[in-house]
């Protein structure tokens, strides 16, 4: 029993001998100081943005620390100061490069004492990233929808997701210039108050993430392209030409009656009458009055009854000086004699019904300027082939 007690004495400062033993190991290698570790830096939140950044975390609950510092390109430092009214602590980094950074943050008591140290990688942003960004692309299809109240609609394609705007400058019926924004959720923007035939520009602004600090733009504006209007082309200017193999009209149905304003079909002799049997195809020309930059539409209108052409082309040129045709408008060579001549096809048409209502049609995209007009009757809804009638021709100009 005496045995016992003894070993169980021993045991037991064998125990406190191990206890004190470990309480004191870390002082091995520092000459017998204590070494004190101050509280661990939590996670950190990184906020990159232009040429800085922005780096936060929680305050330890450590009461000791004083301060931290945060260390980076191995000879760069910031201090912060702890404040008993902040629950986290953040620190602002300024005057970097563009480039990634490896931060090392210590907790500091009023000792010296420090922390184990939190690292983390870090992106700053700059003139690089800027140089890689795009302004927002526009609808290559169908850049915009110019309606006849004036108003204009913008449509774009889908953003980078880290699109956070595009700003869109245009001058205003006020003539003052005006800048709006549109948002990445959306893809048209409406401009009841622009101003026709002037200039529209935008810029995109994104953020390199989404809890960035700082917005960066495109470097530069790009230019929206030209909205234009389509104006009805001045009637009154129009003028009767009658070039080589022209179809002849009947007295009282002359070609003048293309363009007297008439609404809808109309019925003999309130129309155009081509002379009888000359055969299809053959042509109409007539003098617009004055140059057309960019016809973009015509609308045509047949007769109440019959002879109205169901497939016809439209042809234009802004100077008929050498521009007369030799070939009968059936001769096979006729088209490739009139390119030569300086036409320009702008609308090969197709109806589908009798030819009567009227109907529009869009004219090439980027004509030439156009004063003269040719129509080269290739065919009748109700199957004629000597003779073509129609009530009115309008053409409207995109400015």
């Amino acid at each position: 029993m005496k045995n016992n007690i003894t070993t169980l004495i021993c045991c037991l400062l064998a125990l406190l001998a191990s206890c004190s033993k470990q309480q004191t190991d870390f002082r091995d290698l520092l000459g017998g100081h204590e070494i004190v570790y101050t509280g661990l830096v939590g996670q950190v939140i990184e906020k990159p943005g232009n040429l800085r950044t922005i780096l936060t975390w929680k305050k330890s609950s450590d009461p000791s620390i004083v301060k931290y510092v945060i260390f980076y390109n191995q000879k760069d430092s910031v201090v912060v100061d702890v404040t008993d009214k902040k629950d986290s602590v953040s620190a602002t980094i300024t005057n970097l490069e563009e480039a990634v950074y490896t931060f090392t943050i210590y907790s500091y008591d009023a000792k010296g004492n420090k922390s184990v140290p939190k690292l983390l990688n870090a992106k700053v942003y700059g003139p690089i990233y800027q140089a890689s960004l795009l302004n927002r692309p526009y609808n290559g299809d169908v850049p915009y929808v110019a309606f006849d109240n004036g108003k204009v609609e913008l449509n774009f394609n889908k953003p980078d997701t880290v699109n956070v705007t595009t700003k869109v400058k245009y001058t205003t019926t006020a003539n003052t210039i005006k800048e709006v924004d549109l948002a990445p959720t959306d893809s048209i923007l409406n401009l009841n108050d622009y101003k026709p035939g002037t200039e529209i520009t935008y810029r995109s602004f994104y953020k390199p993430t989404r809890n960035a600090i700082d917005i960066f733009s495109a470097t530069a504006d790009a230019v929206f392209p030209q909205v234009y209007f389509n104006i009805l082309c001045d009637k009154s200017l129009f003028r009767e030409l009658s070039l080589p193999n022209d179809v002849g009209t009947l007295a009282e149905s002359p070609l003048r009656n293309l363009w007297d304003g008439s609404v809808g079909p109309q019925g003999y002799p309130n129309i155009y009458h081509s002379q009888g049997n000359v055969p299809l195809p053959h042509t109409i020309s007539f003098d617009m009055g004055k140059i057309y930059n960019n016809l973009s539409i015509l609308e045509e209108t047949g007769r109440n009854c019959c002879h109205n052409p169901d497939q016809f082309e439209v042809w234009g040129i802004a100077d008929i000086s050498n521009a007369a045709t030799t070939l009968p408008a059936n001769d096979a060579g006729w088209k490739d004699e009139a390119i030569r001549k300086g036409w320009t096809l702008l609308l090969d048409a197709v109806r589908t019904d009798d030819g009567s209502a009227a109907k529009k049609f869009e004219l090439i995209k980027n004509p030439p300027p156009v004063r003269y007009i040719r129509i080269r009757v290739k065919h009748n809804a109700n199957g004629d082939t000597n003779q073509s009638n129609m009530s009115e021709l309008s053409f409207w100009n995109g400015q």
